[in-house]
């Protein structure tokens, strides 16, 4: 298959993205000719790697990592010695500082510089990967393996950055946790359903929490244990301790656990709740309209998270435990203001950030749903919560996304908008310096992929931090797509990042078509098969597959909540928006198509993956489009009375379903190129070249259906 540039790309195998993945030294990144300028040293053949005499086996894996970056990245082999004994070359040497010693801060690291030798010392072995790694992106953006000379001490600004295995849910071999490092996170998570289980079924827990460490990298869980008892029942700390404490007692590695309202009901007695789970909440068929509990700030929620703090704690006296009030955003203040009041002040609490932020249109009321980053800025929610909580000297985490995926785009790598995404940093730096944010949730089960986002956030949770994030875009783009590319790839980004200004963020888009782009469904909504009891179809998916389809609502329609403006005055606008969208992106996809062949031979393979990463976002933004203006003909159809009227909206409706055929055949071979596009981790491959042929027959019998309404009509 060729791209539009003419550069040629294999097509790939499913998963085969991992073994680009796994490649974290990328070969051939030293540009020839590069030398040294004034105040810079060049590492040579007179030069070797040093480890200290007895050196544990943790140590030497960083020493074996720079050893394996410098002859693979700068086609520069050195010798791997023992401190003091390389027999008069100068070193790069290692060495760790334990914890307990000087002031340091966990994950810090000092470098010294000098032209007869360098030395970097790690605070604990995380200190140490964090300085092996810069040092190696220093080089990276030098195209050479030079450095500047001079000391420097870096600390983390984010003490918890934690993330999601970009390889697939809660799969962590040590080529993953080596990736993580590299990326800057510094604790994996871990989806745990019980004991010995996670997303994927048994799995050696202790097995990975010691991998994870020999990496400087701890391990957290996010609970999916059912523990529906209240905390006033006379066992409930006995109840609580068998599930939580002996999570503790058999893990005892794991440095934390988050717990979410959604993920942890129980039978609340707050009269503003149903007290019952949410599959629960109907009496003789009909539903009780209240919230379940874990979606409102229950009156006893604190007692509860009290009681489960209590047994961990007993286990593990220093266990990070982290709260988060995901989708309470729509909770009066008052009653989040009571619940964060008596919330126990030695857990965190965990916020969305761009949940819920209240946006007019117009006149209209479209408040963003959940993960989008078309919103820059915070929601009330994130702001009220944070604020309060500094108030009450409460712990803040945040959910922010910072590794480069949301739901924008379900089923790609990361979102390519760098200058949004600088945004929300500095908004994130002010809310460290305005609320003492320090602990960040950086992917929810979406994992990561190595791209600019993830070498922007790098800049911004460190001190010294990058005075101008924005600076640091013309290195990013000269790094990665040449010098004569670069000027016109930042203009690409800054395009893409303007088309997301026009964004529709709502749950129907989300958890539809933007989820798994051009493969959605178009269903004929008139019911006149007799075999179907309603039309909504279950996503076909793996059946290993974390959530799979089960997370995709193929029945298109409005996904009301009081706090919206209704879809038939939405969707008009929606629809003008996204036209916007679709036209300021194609002007980025058409820069970076007459961009191509400027990118040297040896980066070509980044050009042709931005590339087709924006071809498949182009395509998704199309299939949004045609099925808001299906849902919409569909409804006008059902709403007529003329004959006449009816015979012309089912010609426009085969007309759509047409064009979006097409939309799905010319996504194939976009997929067909790169093996990560079309997946996710928690759905696997939801927008492959099966699912993309699947929705075609799929539509092709909705025709079949138009094509049998028409007769009807013409009786």
């Amino acid at each position: 298959m060729v791209s539009k540039g003419g550069f040629f790309m294999q097509q790939e195998r499913h998963y085969e993205f991992r073994e680009r993945m796994r490649q974290v030294h990328r070969p051939g990144r030293r540009e020839a000719g590069v030398t040294p300028v004034a105040g810079e040293v060049m590492l040579d053949e007179s030069w070797v790697i040093a480890a200290p005499a007895g050196a544990p086996e943790t140590v030497l894996r960083v020493a074996r990592d720079l050893q394996e970056y410098f002859f693979d990245s700068m086609d520069l082999s050195l010798l791997l010695v023992e401190a003091g004994s390389g027999d008069g070359r100068r070193e790069l040497r290692l060495e760790l500082r334990p914890a307990g010693t000087g002031e340091s801060i966990r994950g810090s690291f000092r470098v010294d510089v000098a032209s007869d030798g360098i030395v970097l010392e790690g605070m604990e072995l995380q200190g140490l990967w964090n300085g092996a790694v810069y040092l190696e992106d220093q080089m990276n953006l030098r195209e050479a393996p030079i450095l500047a000379l001079g000391k420097a001490t870096r600390t983390p600004l984010m003490k918890l950055r934690r993330v999601h295995s970009g390889s697939g849910i809660d799969d962590y071999p040590d080529w993953q946790l080596r990736a993580i490092v590299h990326a800057g996170f510094n604790t994996i998570e871990l989806f745990v359903r019980d004991l010995d289980k996670t997303a994927l079924g048994y799995n050696d827990i202790n097995d990975i929490i010691q991998r994870a460490a020999n990496y400087g990298l701890d391990t957290f869980f996010y609970s999916y244990m059912p523990s529906y008892k209240h905390p006033d029942e006379p066992d409930a700390e006995e109840f609580f301790d068998s599930i939580y404490g002996e999570l503790f007692r058999r893990y005892p590695g794991a440095c934390g656990i988050g717990l979410v309202g959604e993920s942890l009901e129980f039978p609340s007695r707050d009269p503003n709740t149903t007290g019952k789970r949410w599959r629960e909440s109907m009496k003789d068929g009909i539903p009780d309209t209240r919230p379940s509990p874990g979606w409102w700030p229950c009156e006893d929620y604190p007692a509860y998270i009290d009681c489960i703090k209590r047994v961990i704690r007993r286990v593990k006296p220093d266990a990070e435990i982290i709260f988060s009030t995901y989708n309470w955003g729509y909770s009066p203040l008052e009653q989040r203001r009571r619940f964060l009041e008596a919330l126990p002040k030695d857990v965190t609490l965990q916020v969305t950030y761009e949940i819920f932020r209240e946006k007019r249109i117009g006149k209209l009321s479209c408040p963003t749903m959940d993960y989008t980053i078309s919103d820059v800025e915070p929601g009330y929610y994130f702001s009220s919560e944070a604020a309060a909580a500094h108030e009450l000297g409460i712990r803040l985490s945040a959910t922010t996304n910072t590794a480069g995926a949301t739901w924008d785009f379900g089923t790609v790598p990361y979102v390519p908008v760098p200058h949004r995404w600088i945004k929300r940093l500095n908004v994130l730096e002010k809310a460290r310096q305005d609320w003492g944010l320090e602990r960040l949730y950086e992917t929810h089960h979406f994992g990561w992929w190595p791209s600019v986002i993830i070498d922007l956030r790098k800049a911004s949770f460190w001190q010294p931090r990058a005075e101008n994030l924005e600076a640091l875009l013309p290195e990013l783009a000269r790094r990665d797509y040449g010098t004569e590319a670069a000027a016109d790839i930042i203009k690409v980004w800054q395009r893409w990042s303007d088309a997301m200004e026009f964004y529709v963020a709502s749950n129907e888009d989300q958890y539809g078509p933007w989820r798994v782009g051009p493969a959605y469904p178009f269903i004929f909504q008139p019911n006149i098969t007799r075999t179907m009891g309603q039309k909504e179809i279950a996503f076909p998916s793996a059946p290993y597959a974390h959530f799979g389809g089960r997370i995709v609502k193929t029945l298109y329609q409005p996904f009301e909540n009081a706090n919206q403006s209704p879809g038939p005055l939405r969707y008009p606008q929606d629809l003008e928006r996204l036209a916007r969208m679709r036209e300021i992106w194609e002007d980025g996809l058409r820069l970076l198509e007459a961009t191509l062949d400027k990118i040297p031979a040896r980066k070509r393979d980044r050009g042709n993956e931005l590339f087709l990463l924006g071809s498949f976002i182009r395509r998704s933004i199309d299939t949004v489009i045609n099925i808001k203006r299906w849902w919409l003909l569909n409804i006008k159809l059902q709403a007529s009375s003329d004959a006449k009227v009816m015979l012309d909206i089912l010609t426009q409706l085969e007309e759509l379903a047409a064009e979006e055929i097409a939309n799905a055949r010319a996504t194939i071979p976009i997929v067909e190129q790169d093996s990560r596009l079309g997946w996710e981790p928690s759905m696997e491959y939801v927008c492959d070249k099966w699912h993309l042929e699947w929705k075609i027959r799929q539509v092709e019998s909705a025709l079949r259906e138009i094509a049998s309404y028409r007769h009807m009509l013409q009786l």
